[in-house]
């Protein structure tokens, strides 16, 4: 669909229809909620819905595109003009596991959308541009000899799945401490990156 410019107020209007059909998508699942069920909560018409998105796919689409800058903009400004690469990789070790805290909801979006094969370009995509992000960083600390010269794709793959599978099972599934989760993310990834050489 060819994007629109909107007003201020028309991406007010977007962005409240995108939040609360996350929020009806988390609550509900993808497949129960139905455009009727936004635009009723939102005590609009159709018609609004469909001046901004084509179906529900695109919107879930954004929504999980949108969920994802979210979390890069946050990330960037949690390390910040940080020079030390490792401290730039703890940095956003620990601003990506408060989000995911914080954004429950999302994070069951997430683990939808891995299941349905019509949202997988979305999810590469994002994939994509964390494992970009963080081989930034990780370049910069082998060339500074913090951490052995190994293949920082395979790196960034390995710490961006710690910091998942942790988020889900200790964060999501079991509710615990964020402080002690996060504590446990930096210390297992750092010292597996900075580990015997």
């Amino acid at each position: 669909m060819t994007q629109r410019k909107l007003t201020p107020r028309g991406r007010e209007r977007r962005n409240q229809v995108m939040l609360r059909a996350a929020e009806l998508f988390a609550e509900k699942g993808y497949h129960p909620t139905s455009v009727s069920d936004i635009v009723t909560s939102l005590g609009v018409g159709k018609g609004v819905f469909y001046w901004y998105f084509e179906n529900k796919e695109e919107l879930f689409a954004e929504i999980l595109r949108g969920a994802h800058t979210d979390l890069r903009r946050r990330q960037r400004v949690a390390i910040g003009d940080e020079p030390d690469p490792l401290r730039r990789i703890e940095a956003g070790i620990r601003e990506t596991m408060r989000w995911f805290h914080e954004h429950r909801d999302s994070f069951s979006l997430l683990l939808f959308a891995a299941t349905d094969e019509r949202f997988a370009p979305v999810l590469r995509r994002n994939q994509e541009v964390a494992i970009d992000d963080t081989v930034r960083h990780l370049k910069d600390a082998i060339v500074a000899g913090q951490i052995p010269d190994q293949d920082p794709q395979t790196l960034a793959r390995a710490v961006i799945g710690v910091l998942e599978k942790l988020a889900h099972s200790c964060l999501i599934e079991r509710d615990e401490p964020l402080d002690a989760t996060t504590d446990a993310a930096v210390a297992f990834c750092l010292h597996g990156l900075t580990g015997p050489r």
